[in-house]
C-alpha cells in the first residue's frame, strides 16, 4: 500500500510540476498521505482520495487547475474545512494547451488524482473504471470462495474454511475480550490465526494440575504462515496468550503429553492441547485465547 501510494505521488508530481507555479511554496503540491500531519502548513489531508490538498478561504488561493474552494463535506473533523476543488480533467491536466492525460477531477472527491489503470490504484472500498480512469464506490473485498476441510485451507491469510466457504473468523464478543485493555496492539490478523476449539475434558486435579479444582482441557487449532512456521517443540512456543474474563492475560498452559502440541504441515497448523483450572463444581467456562497479532478466538467450554 505505501509503495502505491508512493508511486502515485511520484506520478502526480511529474504531471503536476509544470501546473503549480500558482500555489505558492512546493510543501502544497499533492501527495500521499494518510493523515494532516503528513501534508504542507496549508494543506490537509484528504479523508478518502489519501493525498495532500489545498485548504482555501476562496478561489484565489487555489491554482488555476483546481479554483474552486469549497468545504471538504462528510462528517470527518475537517468537513467544513474549505479546500481547493477541480472541475475538470482538461484543467487537472493544464488546460487545452496541454497534452497530459494523466489525472482525473475525481467524481467522487473533486479533487485532481491520476488516472487509475486497476483496481489496486484505488484508495480502499473503491473500484476502476478503466476506461474513464475514475475510482468509483464499490466492493473491493474478493467474492467468498469456496474450500474444503478446516483451518485456511485454500482461503486467504486471515479467513478460516467454514462449512466450505472462506470466511472470517468469528467476531470476540465474549467479556474476555472486551475487558482485554492491550487488544487494539496485541490483537489483528497478521499472526497465528486460531479457527477451532473444542473441550477435551473436565475431570479432578491431581497434584501435578490444578489440586484442589478441576482440570479443563481445551484443543486449540491454529494455522500460520510457512515464513513463520510454528516450533517443532511446545517449550520453543512464544507468544500464546489466555485471557481471562477479567481481562488479565497468562501465558497458555500447554499440557505436555506425547500429542498435546501437534506440528504439521511443514510447521503450518498446529493442535495444542491447553489446561485451565476452574472450580470444582463448575459446569461451564468462558475462555478467550489469542497469539501475538493473531486473531481473538472466544469459546465457552460447558462440561
Amino acid at each position: 500500500m505505501q509503495l502505491r501510494k508512493m508511486m502515485l505521488m511520484l506520478t502526480a508530481l511529474g504531471a503536476m510540476s509544470g501546473l503549480m507555479a500558482g500555489c505558492g511554496d512546493d510543501s502544497t503540491s499533492p501527495g500521499a498521505c494518510s493523515s494532516n500531519d503528513e501534508c504542507g502548513e496549508s494543506e490537509i489531508c484528504h479523508p478518502t482520495a489519501e493525498i495532500c490538498v489545498q485548504t482555501c478561504n476562496s478561489g484565489s488561493d487555489c491554482p488555476s487547475t483546481a479554483k474552486t474552494c469549497a468545504p471538504l463535506g462528510g462528517t470527518g473533523p475537517d468537513a467544513t474545512t474549505s479546500i481547493c476543488q477541480c472541475s475538470t480533467d482538461v484543467l487537472c491536466n493544464g488546460g487545452t494547451d496541454s497534452e497530459s492525460t494523466d489525472l482525473v477531477c475525481s467524481d467522487l472527491d473533486n479533487v485532481c488524482v491520476t488516472a487509475c489503470s486497476s483496481d489496486a490504484d484505488c484508495t480502499s472500498g473503491r473500484t476502476c473504471d478503466t476506461t474513464t480512469g475514475q475510482c468509483e464506490e464499490g466492493d473491493t473485498e474478493p467474492e467468498p470462495t469456496t474450500c474444503s476441510g478446516e483451518g485456511r485451507s485454500t482461503c486467504t491469510y486471515g479467513l478460516i474454511c467454514t462449512s466450505s466457504t472462506c470466511s472470517e473468523p468469528p467476531a470476540p464478543t465474549c467479556q474476555n475480550y472486551t475487558s482485554y485493555p492491550n487488544r487494539a496492539a496485541d490483537v489483528g490478523d497478521t499472526g497465528p490465526i486460531i479457527y477451532k476449539i473444542e473441550t477435551i475434558s473436565a475431570v479432578a486435579g491431581t497434584a501435578a494440575w490444578c489440586p484442589g479444582l478441576k482440570r479443563l482441557r481445551l484443543a486449540v487449532s491454529a494455522y500460520t504462515d510457512s515464513t513463520s512456521p510454528f516450533p517443532e517443540t511446545e517449550p520453543e512456543l512464544g507468544g500464546f496468550y489466555y485471557v481471562t474474563t477479567g481481562g488479565d492475560r497468562h501465558n497458555a498452559s500447554i499440557s505436555n503429553g506425547a500429542n498435546d502440541y501437534v506440528i504439521t504441515e511443514n510447521g503450518t497448523h498446529a493442535d495444542i492441547i491447553v489446561n485451565l483450572c476452574v472450580p470444582s463444581d463448575s459446569t461451564t467456562t468462558l475462555a478467550g485465547f489469542h497469539f501475538v497479532d493473531g486473531n481473538f478466538f472466544c469459546y465457552r467450554a460447558n462440561y
